[in-house]
């Protein structure tokens, strides 16, 4: 006679469900729920209810062995073969008298006796990230989670109602935004710091440069920002902008800070944001000094577009500018081509201005001239501001340079005004490189260092037009 397992539980409905909420040890469940492809006779059960279990389940595993935050939300379990054996119980209200009058509504037990088979209807990546890591560490076997049981009757009208409840859970279901993970997570350290640096930075940290909500409403609502600055905004950037450009100067940190359900130790989030700091720093001077600018303009909404010269705007008040031009950098100095020094020094000597190089790849002008336009922010205008920042900073041939210029003139309808000839001299080749001190990386401008590319210089103007440059 198969063993018993009994399970505090209180019955509830809703709509037309009856079912049962209760208390499980990770031990029970991982001993008695099972998913649907193991119950065998029906596969139509395993294929329409049940989705595929993926290689996430490691994530949710190593969470559970390693955060001693770990927390997961209630399974949804159905009971094949229609409702389990509940036995309701009555609790002894004596000791106060009326307390529990309401409370112990429908409380009692359900019994797990192998009369009934249970199969996760919601949160099998859950159950099996559960069923692995009590193997690995069975004193994880002792912990408690929320289990929701429904009945669910193996006849035409049981499998239509189950699948119904599947479909209904996973498309009502609110996946969590960017946005939200940035705000509240306390395991993803790059999340942990872009709060930080809103909180602490002499400069992120000023009121209004960074937006975090883009609606506050009068009863309390609140509206997460999302990555782009609106219209007339005067904040540099968005939250979720921060967080990408944090994560991407982050490239060779520690490597618990790129695990997003692993906590960081707090040395190495003091040890990152110090060096994140300094990086960012030196980024804002290099990029049209842009934090001097900022704090020196008599209105935000005129450094990012001046009224009637739109195309002298600050390009680095551009949220798709912003990612590119941190990316490249990182790029560079990852692929051995700059150090940080260098990479910001040649940064620096850009014309930062909208309508300059390279930043008109996500520019439009108006027909009268360059004076005023709007921004292009298609995947097909930041891929190809991404190869010119490359060309301008550290290409490492003619060829990739001309495949940046013939990109823009395909994507523009008219030559890149910068000759292939003035962006060769900065060709560079591979050559192993140091990550940056961390004392070193907020060094100075060097706006002397390298020549500005002058657009007003004849022998700089491209004048070619489509064909004439050449492949290698």
């Amino acid at each position: 006679m198969p063993s018993k397992t009994f399970v505090p539980a209180f019955k509830a409905h809703v709509g037309d469900w009856e079912y049962y909420l209760c208390l499980m040890s990770y031990a029970q469940v991982g001993r008695e729920i099972n998913f649907a492809y193991e119950l065998g006779g029906n596969k139509d059960l395993g294929t329409m209810i049940q989705r595929g279990i993926g290689d996430r389940t490691e994530q949710i595993t190593q969470y559970l062995l390693t955060n001693e935050h770990r927390f997961l939300g209630s399974l949804v379990v159905a009971a094949w073969g229609g409702h389990p054996e509940y036995i309701p119980l009555e609790m002894d209200d004596t000791a106060e008298q009326g307390m529990l009058s309401g409370v112990d509504r429908e409380f009692g037990v359900l019994t797990f006796d192998g009369t009934h088979q249970f199969f996760a209807l919601d949160g099998q990546h859950r159950l099996r990230a559960i069923k692995d890591a009590i193997k690995k560490n069975p004193d994880l076997g002792s912990e408690d989670i929320g289990v929701i049981v429904v009945p669910h009757f193996n006849n035409e009208k049981g499998r239509v109602a189950t699948r119904r409840l599947f479909t209904n859970i996973n498309r009502n279901a609110v996946k969590t935004s960017q946005q939200e993970n940035i705000a509240l997570d306390e395991d993803d350290g790059y999340a942990i710091l872009t709060r930080r640096f809103v909180d602490e930075h002499p400069f992120v940290g000023q009121e209004g440069v960074v937006q975090v909500f883009s609606k506050r409403g009068t009863e309390g609502e609140l509206k997460l920002a999302t990555r782009q600055v609106p219209v007339g905004g005067s904040a540099w950037t968005t939250i979720g902008v921060l967080y990408d450009i944090l994560r991407t100067l982050g490239y060779d940190l520690d490597g618990t800070m790129q695990k997003l359900t692993q906590r960081a130790t707090d040395d190495v989030l003091d040890g990152s944001y110090e060096i994140l700091e300094k990086r960012l720093d030196s980024l804002l001077a290099a990029a049209g000094n842009l934090q001097v600018r900022y704090n020196g303009a008599a209105s935000p909404k005129e450094l990012r577009a001046p009224r009637g010269h739109e195309g002298d705007g600050h390009p680095f008040m551009r949220p798709v500018v912003q990612i590119q031009v941190a990316r490249v950098v990182a790029h560079v100095i990852q692929q051995g081509l700059l150090t940080w020094d260098e990479a910001l020094e040649r940064l620096a000597t850009l014309d930062w201005r909208l309508a300059a190089a390279p930043f008109l790849s996500v520019w439009t002008e108006t027909p009268d001239g360059r004076s005023k336009g709007k921004m292009a922010t298609g995947k097909d205008n930041a891929t190809t501001l991404h190869n010119l920042l490359v060309a301008h900073l550290a290409p490492t041939s003619r060829a990739e340079i001309d495949r940046a210029v013939k990109a823009y003139r395909a994507l523009k309808g008219k030559p890149y005004p910068v000759k292939v000839d003035a962006l060769a001299g900065r060709i560079t080749q591979p050559h192993p490189v140091s990550p940056p001190a961390v004392d070193d990386v907020a060094s100075s401008s060097a706006e002397d260092v390298l020549p500005e590319l002058d657009l007003d210089d004849p022998d700089l103007i491209a004048d070619v037009e489509p064909g004439d440059a050449e492949d290698e």
